[in-house]
């Protein structure tokens, strides 16, 4: 269809990643389809009730909040509507990320064999890159003498710095030698970077072997670091800032986790 053909050239010229290209595409097809079958003309009215019914469907609140999003850039940029959307978007649900004890992590990086995916799983706690961060870490990238990564192509399209742990330098080392500086870190044997699907994988099989009953997923390295920085006493603005999180109430979430106050409640059953 050429109107979602326009959609992608736009959002290309815009920077915005293939993921979300992707996504918005598949949402604005949906909602053509939907449209044209329900023979909706008005706007604010075909949203709507393209929204009522996927969550009818029983999809998440971040799922109608991508699809409103995909349907205003439609209006707002590949058909210039002038027209006010007077949709806001779903409230998400405010569940707590699941962390990980240190000694969890220990145990999940103690259960891997391969050298490879023990270095992969301990630079997702030692630093909380995203995962689609560590398949392109490039060996460029990474300062060993000042312990820390240069974050580029990120999810906010902005460049960071983050940390890593000493204990990593050797490991790191043997990883990249003999390689040249533009290539990226973790490769398969073909030679090609890591998909973000072998890293789940490879740390599912971790987390089965440790018998570890949280359910937890690679992301809950990233939520561990933070969590465990916040309880070491760094400043939340600092750890906002190694996170890339555009806005702090973002970060915030940890606090709830860490609040010493709550955790030294005793209970009244005694």
């Amino acid at each position: 269809m050429q109107l979602l053909k326009k959609m992608e050239n736009l959002l290309k010229l815009k920077n915005y990643s293939q993921k979300t290209i992707k996504a918005y595409l598949f949402h604005v097809n949906k909602y053509l389809i939907f449209t044209q079958k329900k023979n909706i003309k008005e706007k604010n009215k075909a949203i709507k009730s393209f929204l009522l019914e996927k969550q009818k469907h029983g999809k998440s609140p971040q799922t109608i909040n991508l699809a409103l999003s995909a349907i205003k850039f439609l209006y707002r940029e590949v058909l210039r509507s002038k027209d006010k959307i007077n949709l806001k978007y779903a409230r998400k649900s405010q569940k707590l990320p699941i962390i990980l004890s240190k000694k969890e992590i220990e145990k999940i990086i103690f259960a891997l064999q391969n050298s490879k995916h023990k270095l992969i799983i301990s630079i997702g706690y030692a630093t909380g890159l995203r995962i689609s961060e560590i398949v392109n870490l490039k060996i460029k990238d990474i300062d060993l003498n000042e312990l820390i990564i240069h974050v580029k192509d990120t999810k906010a399209k902005k460049d960071r710095i983050t940390i890593f742990s000493e204990k990593l330098i050797t490991a790191i080392k043997k990883m990249i030698y003999g390689q040249k500086n533009n290539n990226f870190i973790f490769k398969n044997n073909r030679g090609e970077k890591l998909t973000t699907t072998s890293l789940q994988k490879i740390f599912k099989t971790a987390l089965k072997k440790t018998r570890i009953k949280k359910q937890a997923t690679f992301h809950s390295l990233r939520h561990s670091f933070a969590t465990h920085l916040l309880e070491n006493g760094i400043d939340i603005h600092y750890v906002q800032k190694l996170l890339g999180h555009k806005n702090i109430r973002t970060t915030q979430i940890y606090i709830k986790i860490t609040n010493p106050n709550i955790k030294n409640i005793k209970s009244p059953f005694v």
